[in-house]
């Protein structure tokens, strides 16, 4: 199973891109044992970040993650998005960008395809003529991002890119079982795997077919998605609990201050980060924000040392 972190900017007091402390992320999300990170994201702000900053907080977190895997020995993936250009020649020119900082994967997000919801064929056409200004050697993937609105995939445009046969990944944020299970079997045999963005359909979908997680909540508690991917069959009733408990607090994505609340987290993880983000005012964290935040991480604090993922006494009984 593929477990990817979103990668979320840390930021110095004065607004810069804070870089050493995104290294920092790097390490803990290794440390909790996923697989990897979507580098350059909607999580990482990529519509408020220039050009430069995208391509330099890639660059960052790839060297990291290359260096870390070397280190222990253990794949650790990184996948980039970073495209935010309605025209493909600019697209083209981010995109290429991103690839020479250094990237396992390029992710192209779907909205940008087809910037103004023309159908499927104006998608496929776009994303025809994108290709031929990406490196040939690179592998890539699909990105269903809300903003600044969401494009979801048809089983055309599914099927054209299975055609292509450079795809390897779909971050899919739909969010509706019956749909990712169709989606499952129309990939079924190749090496394009869909990765779930939903929190509260993410058992249902390993059991029909999907190869992972790919979102928000692995900035919480990462460590629990691994365990789910490790032991949902040999475990199926804990599995069960663990599905309902992660189904429940990833209700908290849209509810509260989203990224502020995982910049918080990771104060709370010992990675000191500024309450900053642009596209949130740092007064949207509140304290009541921070209470559910710190409730968050008792509660899943709690159940991983119960799972026998971290030593310790339980917290409730």
């Amino acid at each position: 199973m593929d477990l990817f972190s979103t990668m979320i900017t840390p930021y110095t007091a004065e607004g810069h891109v804070d870089y050493e402390t995104a290294k920092q992320y790097v390490d803990w999300y290794f440390e909790q044992g996923l697989t990897g990170i979507f580098a350059i994201c909607q999580s990482s702000e990529i519509f408020f970040l220039s050009q430069e900053e995208r391509v330099e907080l890639n660059r960052v977190v790839y060297a990291r993650a290359k260096e870390l895997e070397r280190k222990h020995d253990r794949p650790f993936t990184v996948v980039s998005s970073g495209h935010v250009s309605d025209s493909l020649e600019e697209q083209a020119a981010e995109l290429n960008a991103v690839w020479e900082s250094g990237t396992d994967a390029l992710i192209l997000i779907t909205n940008r395809l087809d910037p103004n919801n023309e159908g499927d064929e104006v998608w496929i056409r776009n994303a025809e003529t994108l290709l031929k200004r990406l490196p040939k050697e690179a592998r890539l993937g699909l990105y269903e991002c809300p903003y600044p609105y969401k494009r979801l995939l048809s089983p055309k445009i599914l099927d054209w890119c299975l055609s292509v046969g450079r795809f390897d990944y779909l971050k899919d944020t739909c969010c509706d079982a019956d749909l990712i299970a169709s989606r499952c079997r129309q990939l079924e045999g190749s090496s394009f795997r869909l990765l779930n963005a939903n929190g509260q359909t993410l058992l249902d979908s390993m059991r029909r077919g999907g190869k992972g997680y790919c979102g928000v909540m692995c900035n919480y508690h990462p460590a629990l998605y691994a365990w789910l991917a490790a032991n949902w069959q040999t475990r199926p009733e804990e599995a069960e609990l663990v599905q309902a408990l992660l189904g429940t607090w990833s209700f908290l994505e849209g509810g509260l201050p989203y990224p502020l609340t995982a910049k918080y987290h990771m104060t709370l993880c010992g990675i000191p980060t500024e309450n900053r983000a642009r596209n949130r005012k740092s007064e949207e964290m509140t304290d009541y924000a921070r209470d559910c935040v710190r409730q968050l991480k008792l509660a899943s604090d709690s159940l991983e040392i119960r799972l026998g993922i971290r030593p310790g006494k339980e917290i409730f009984r």
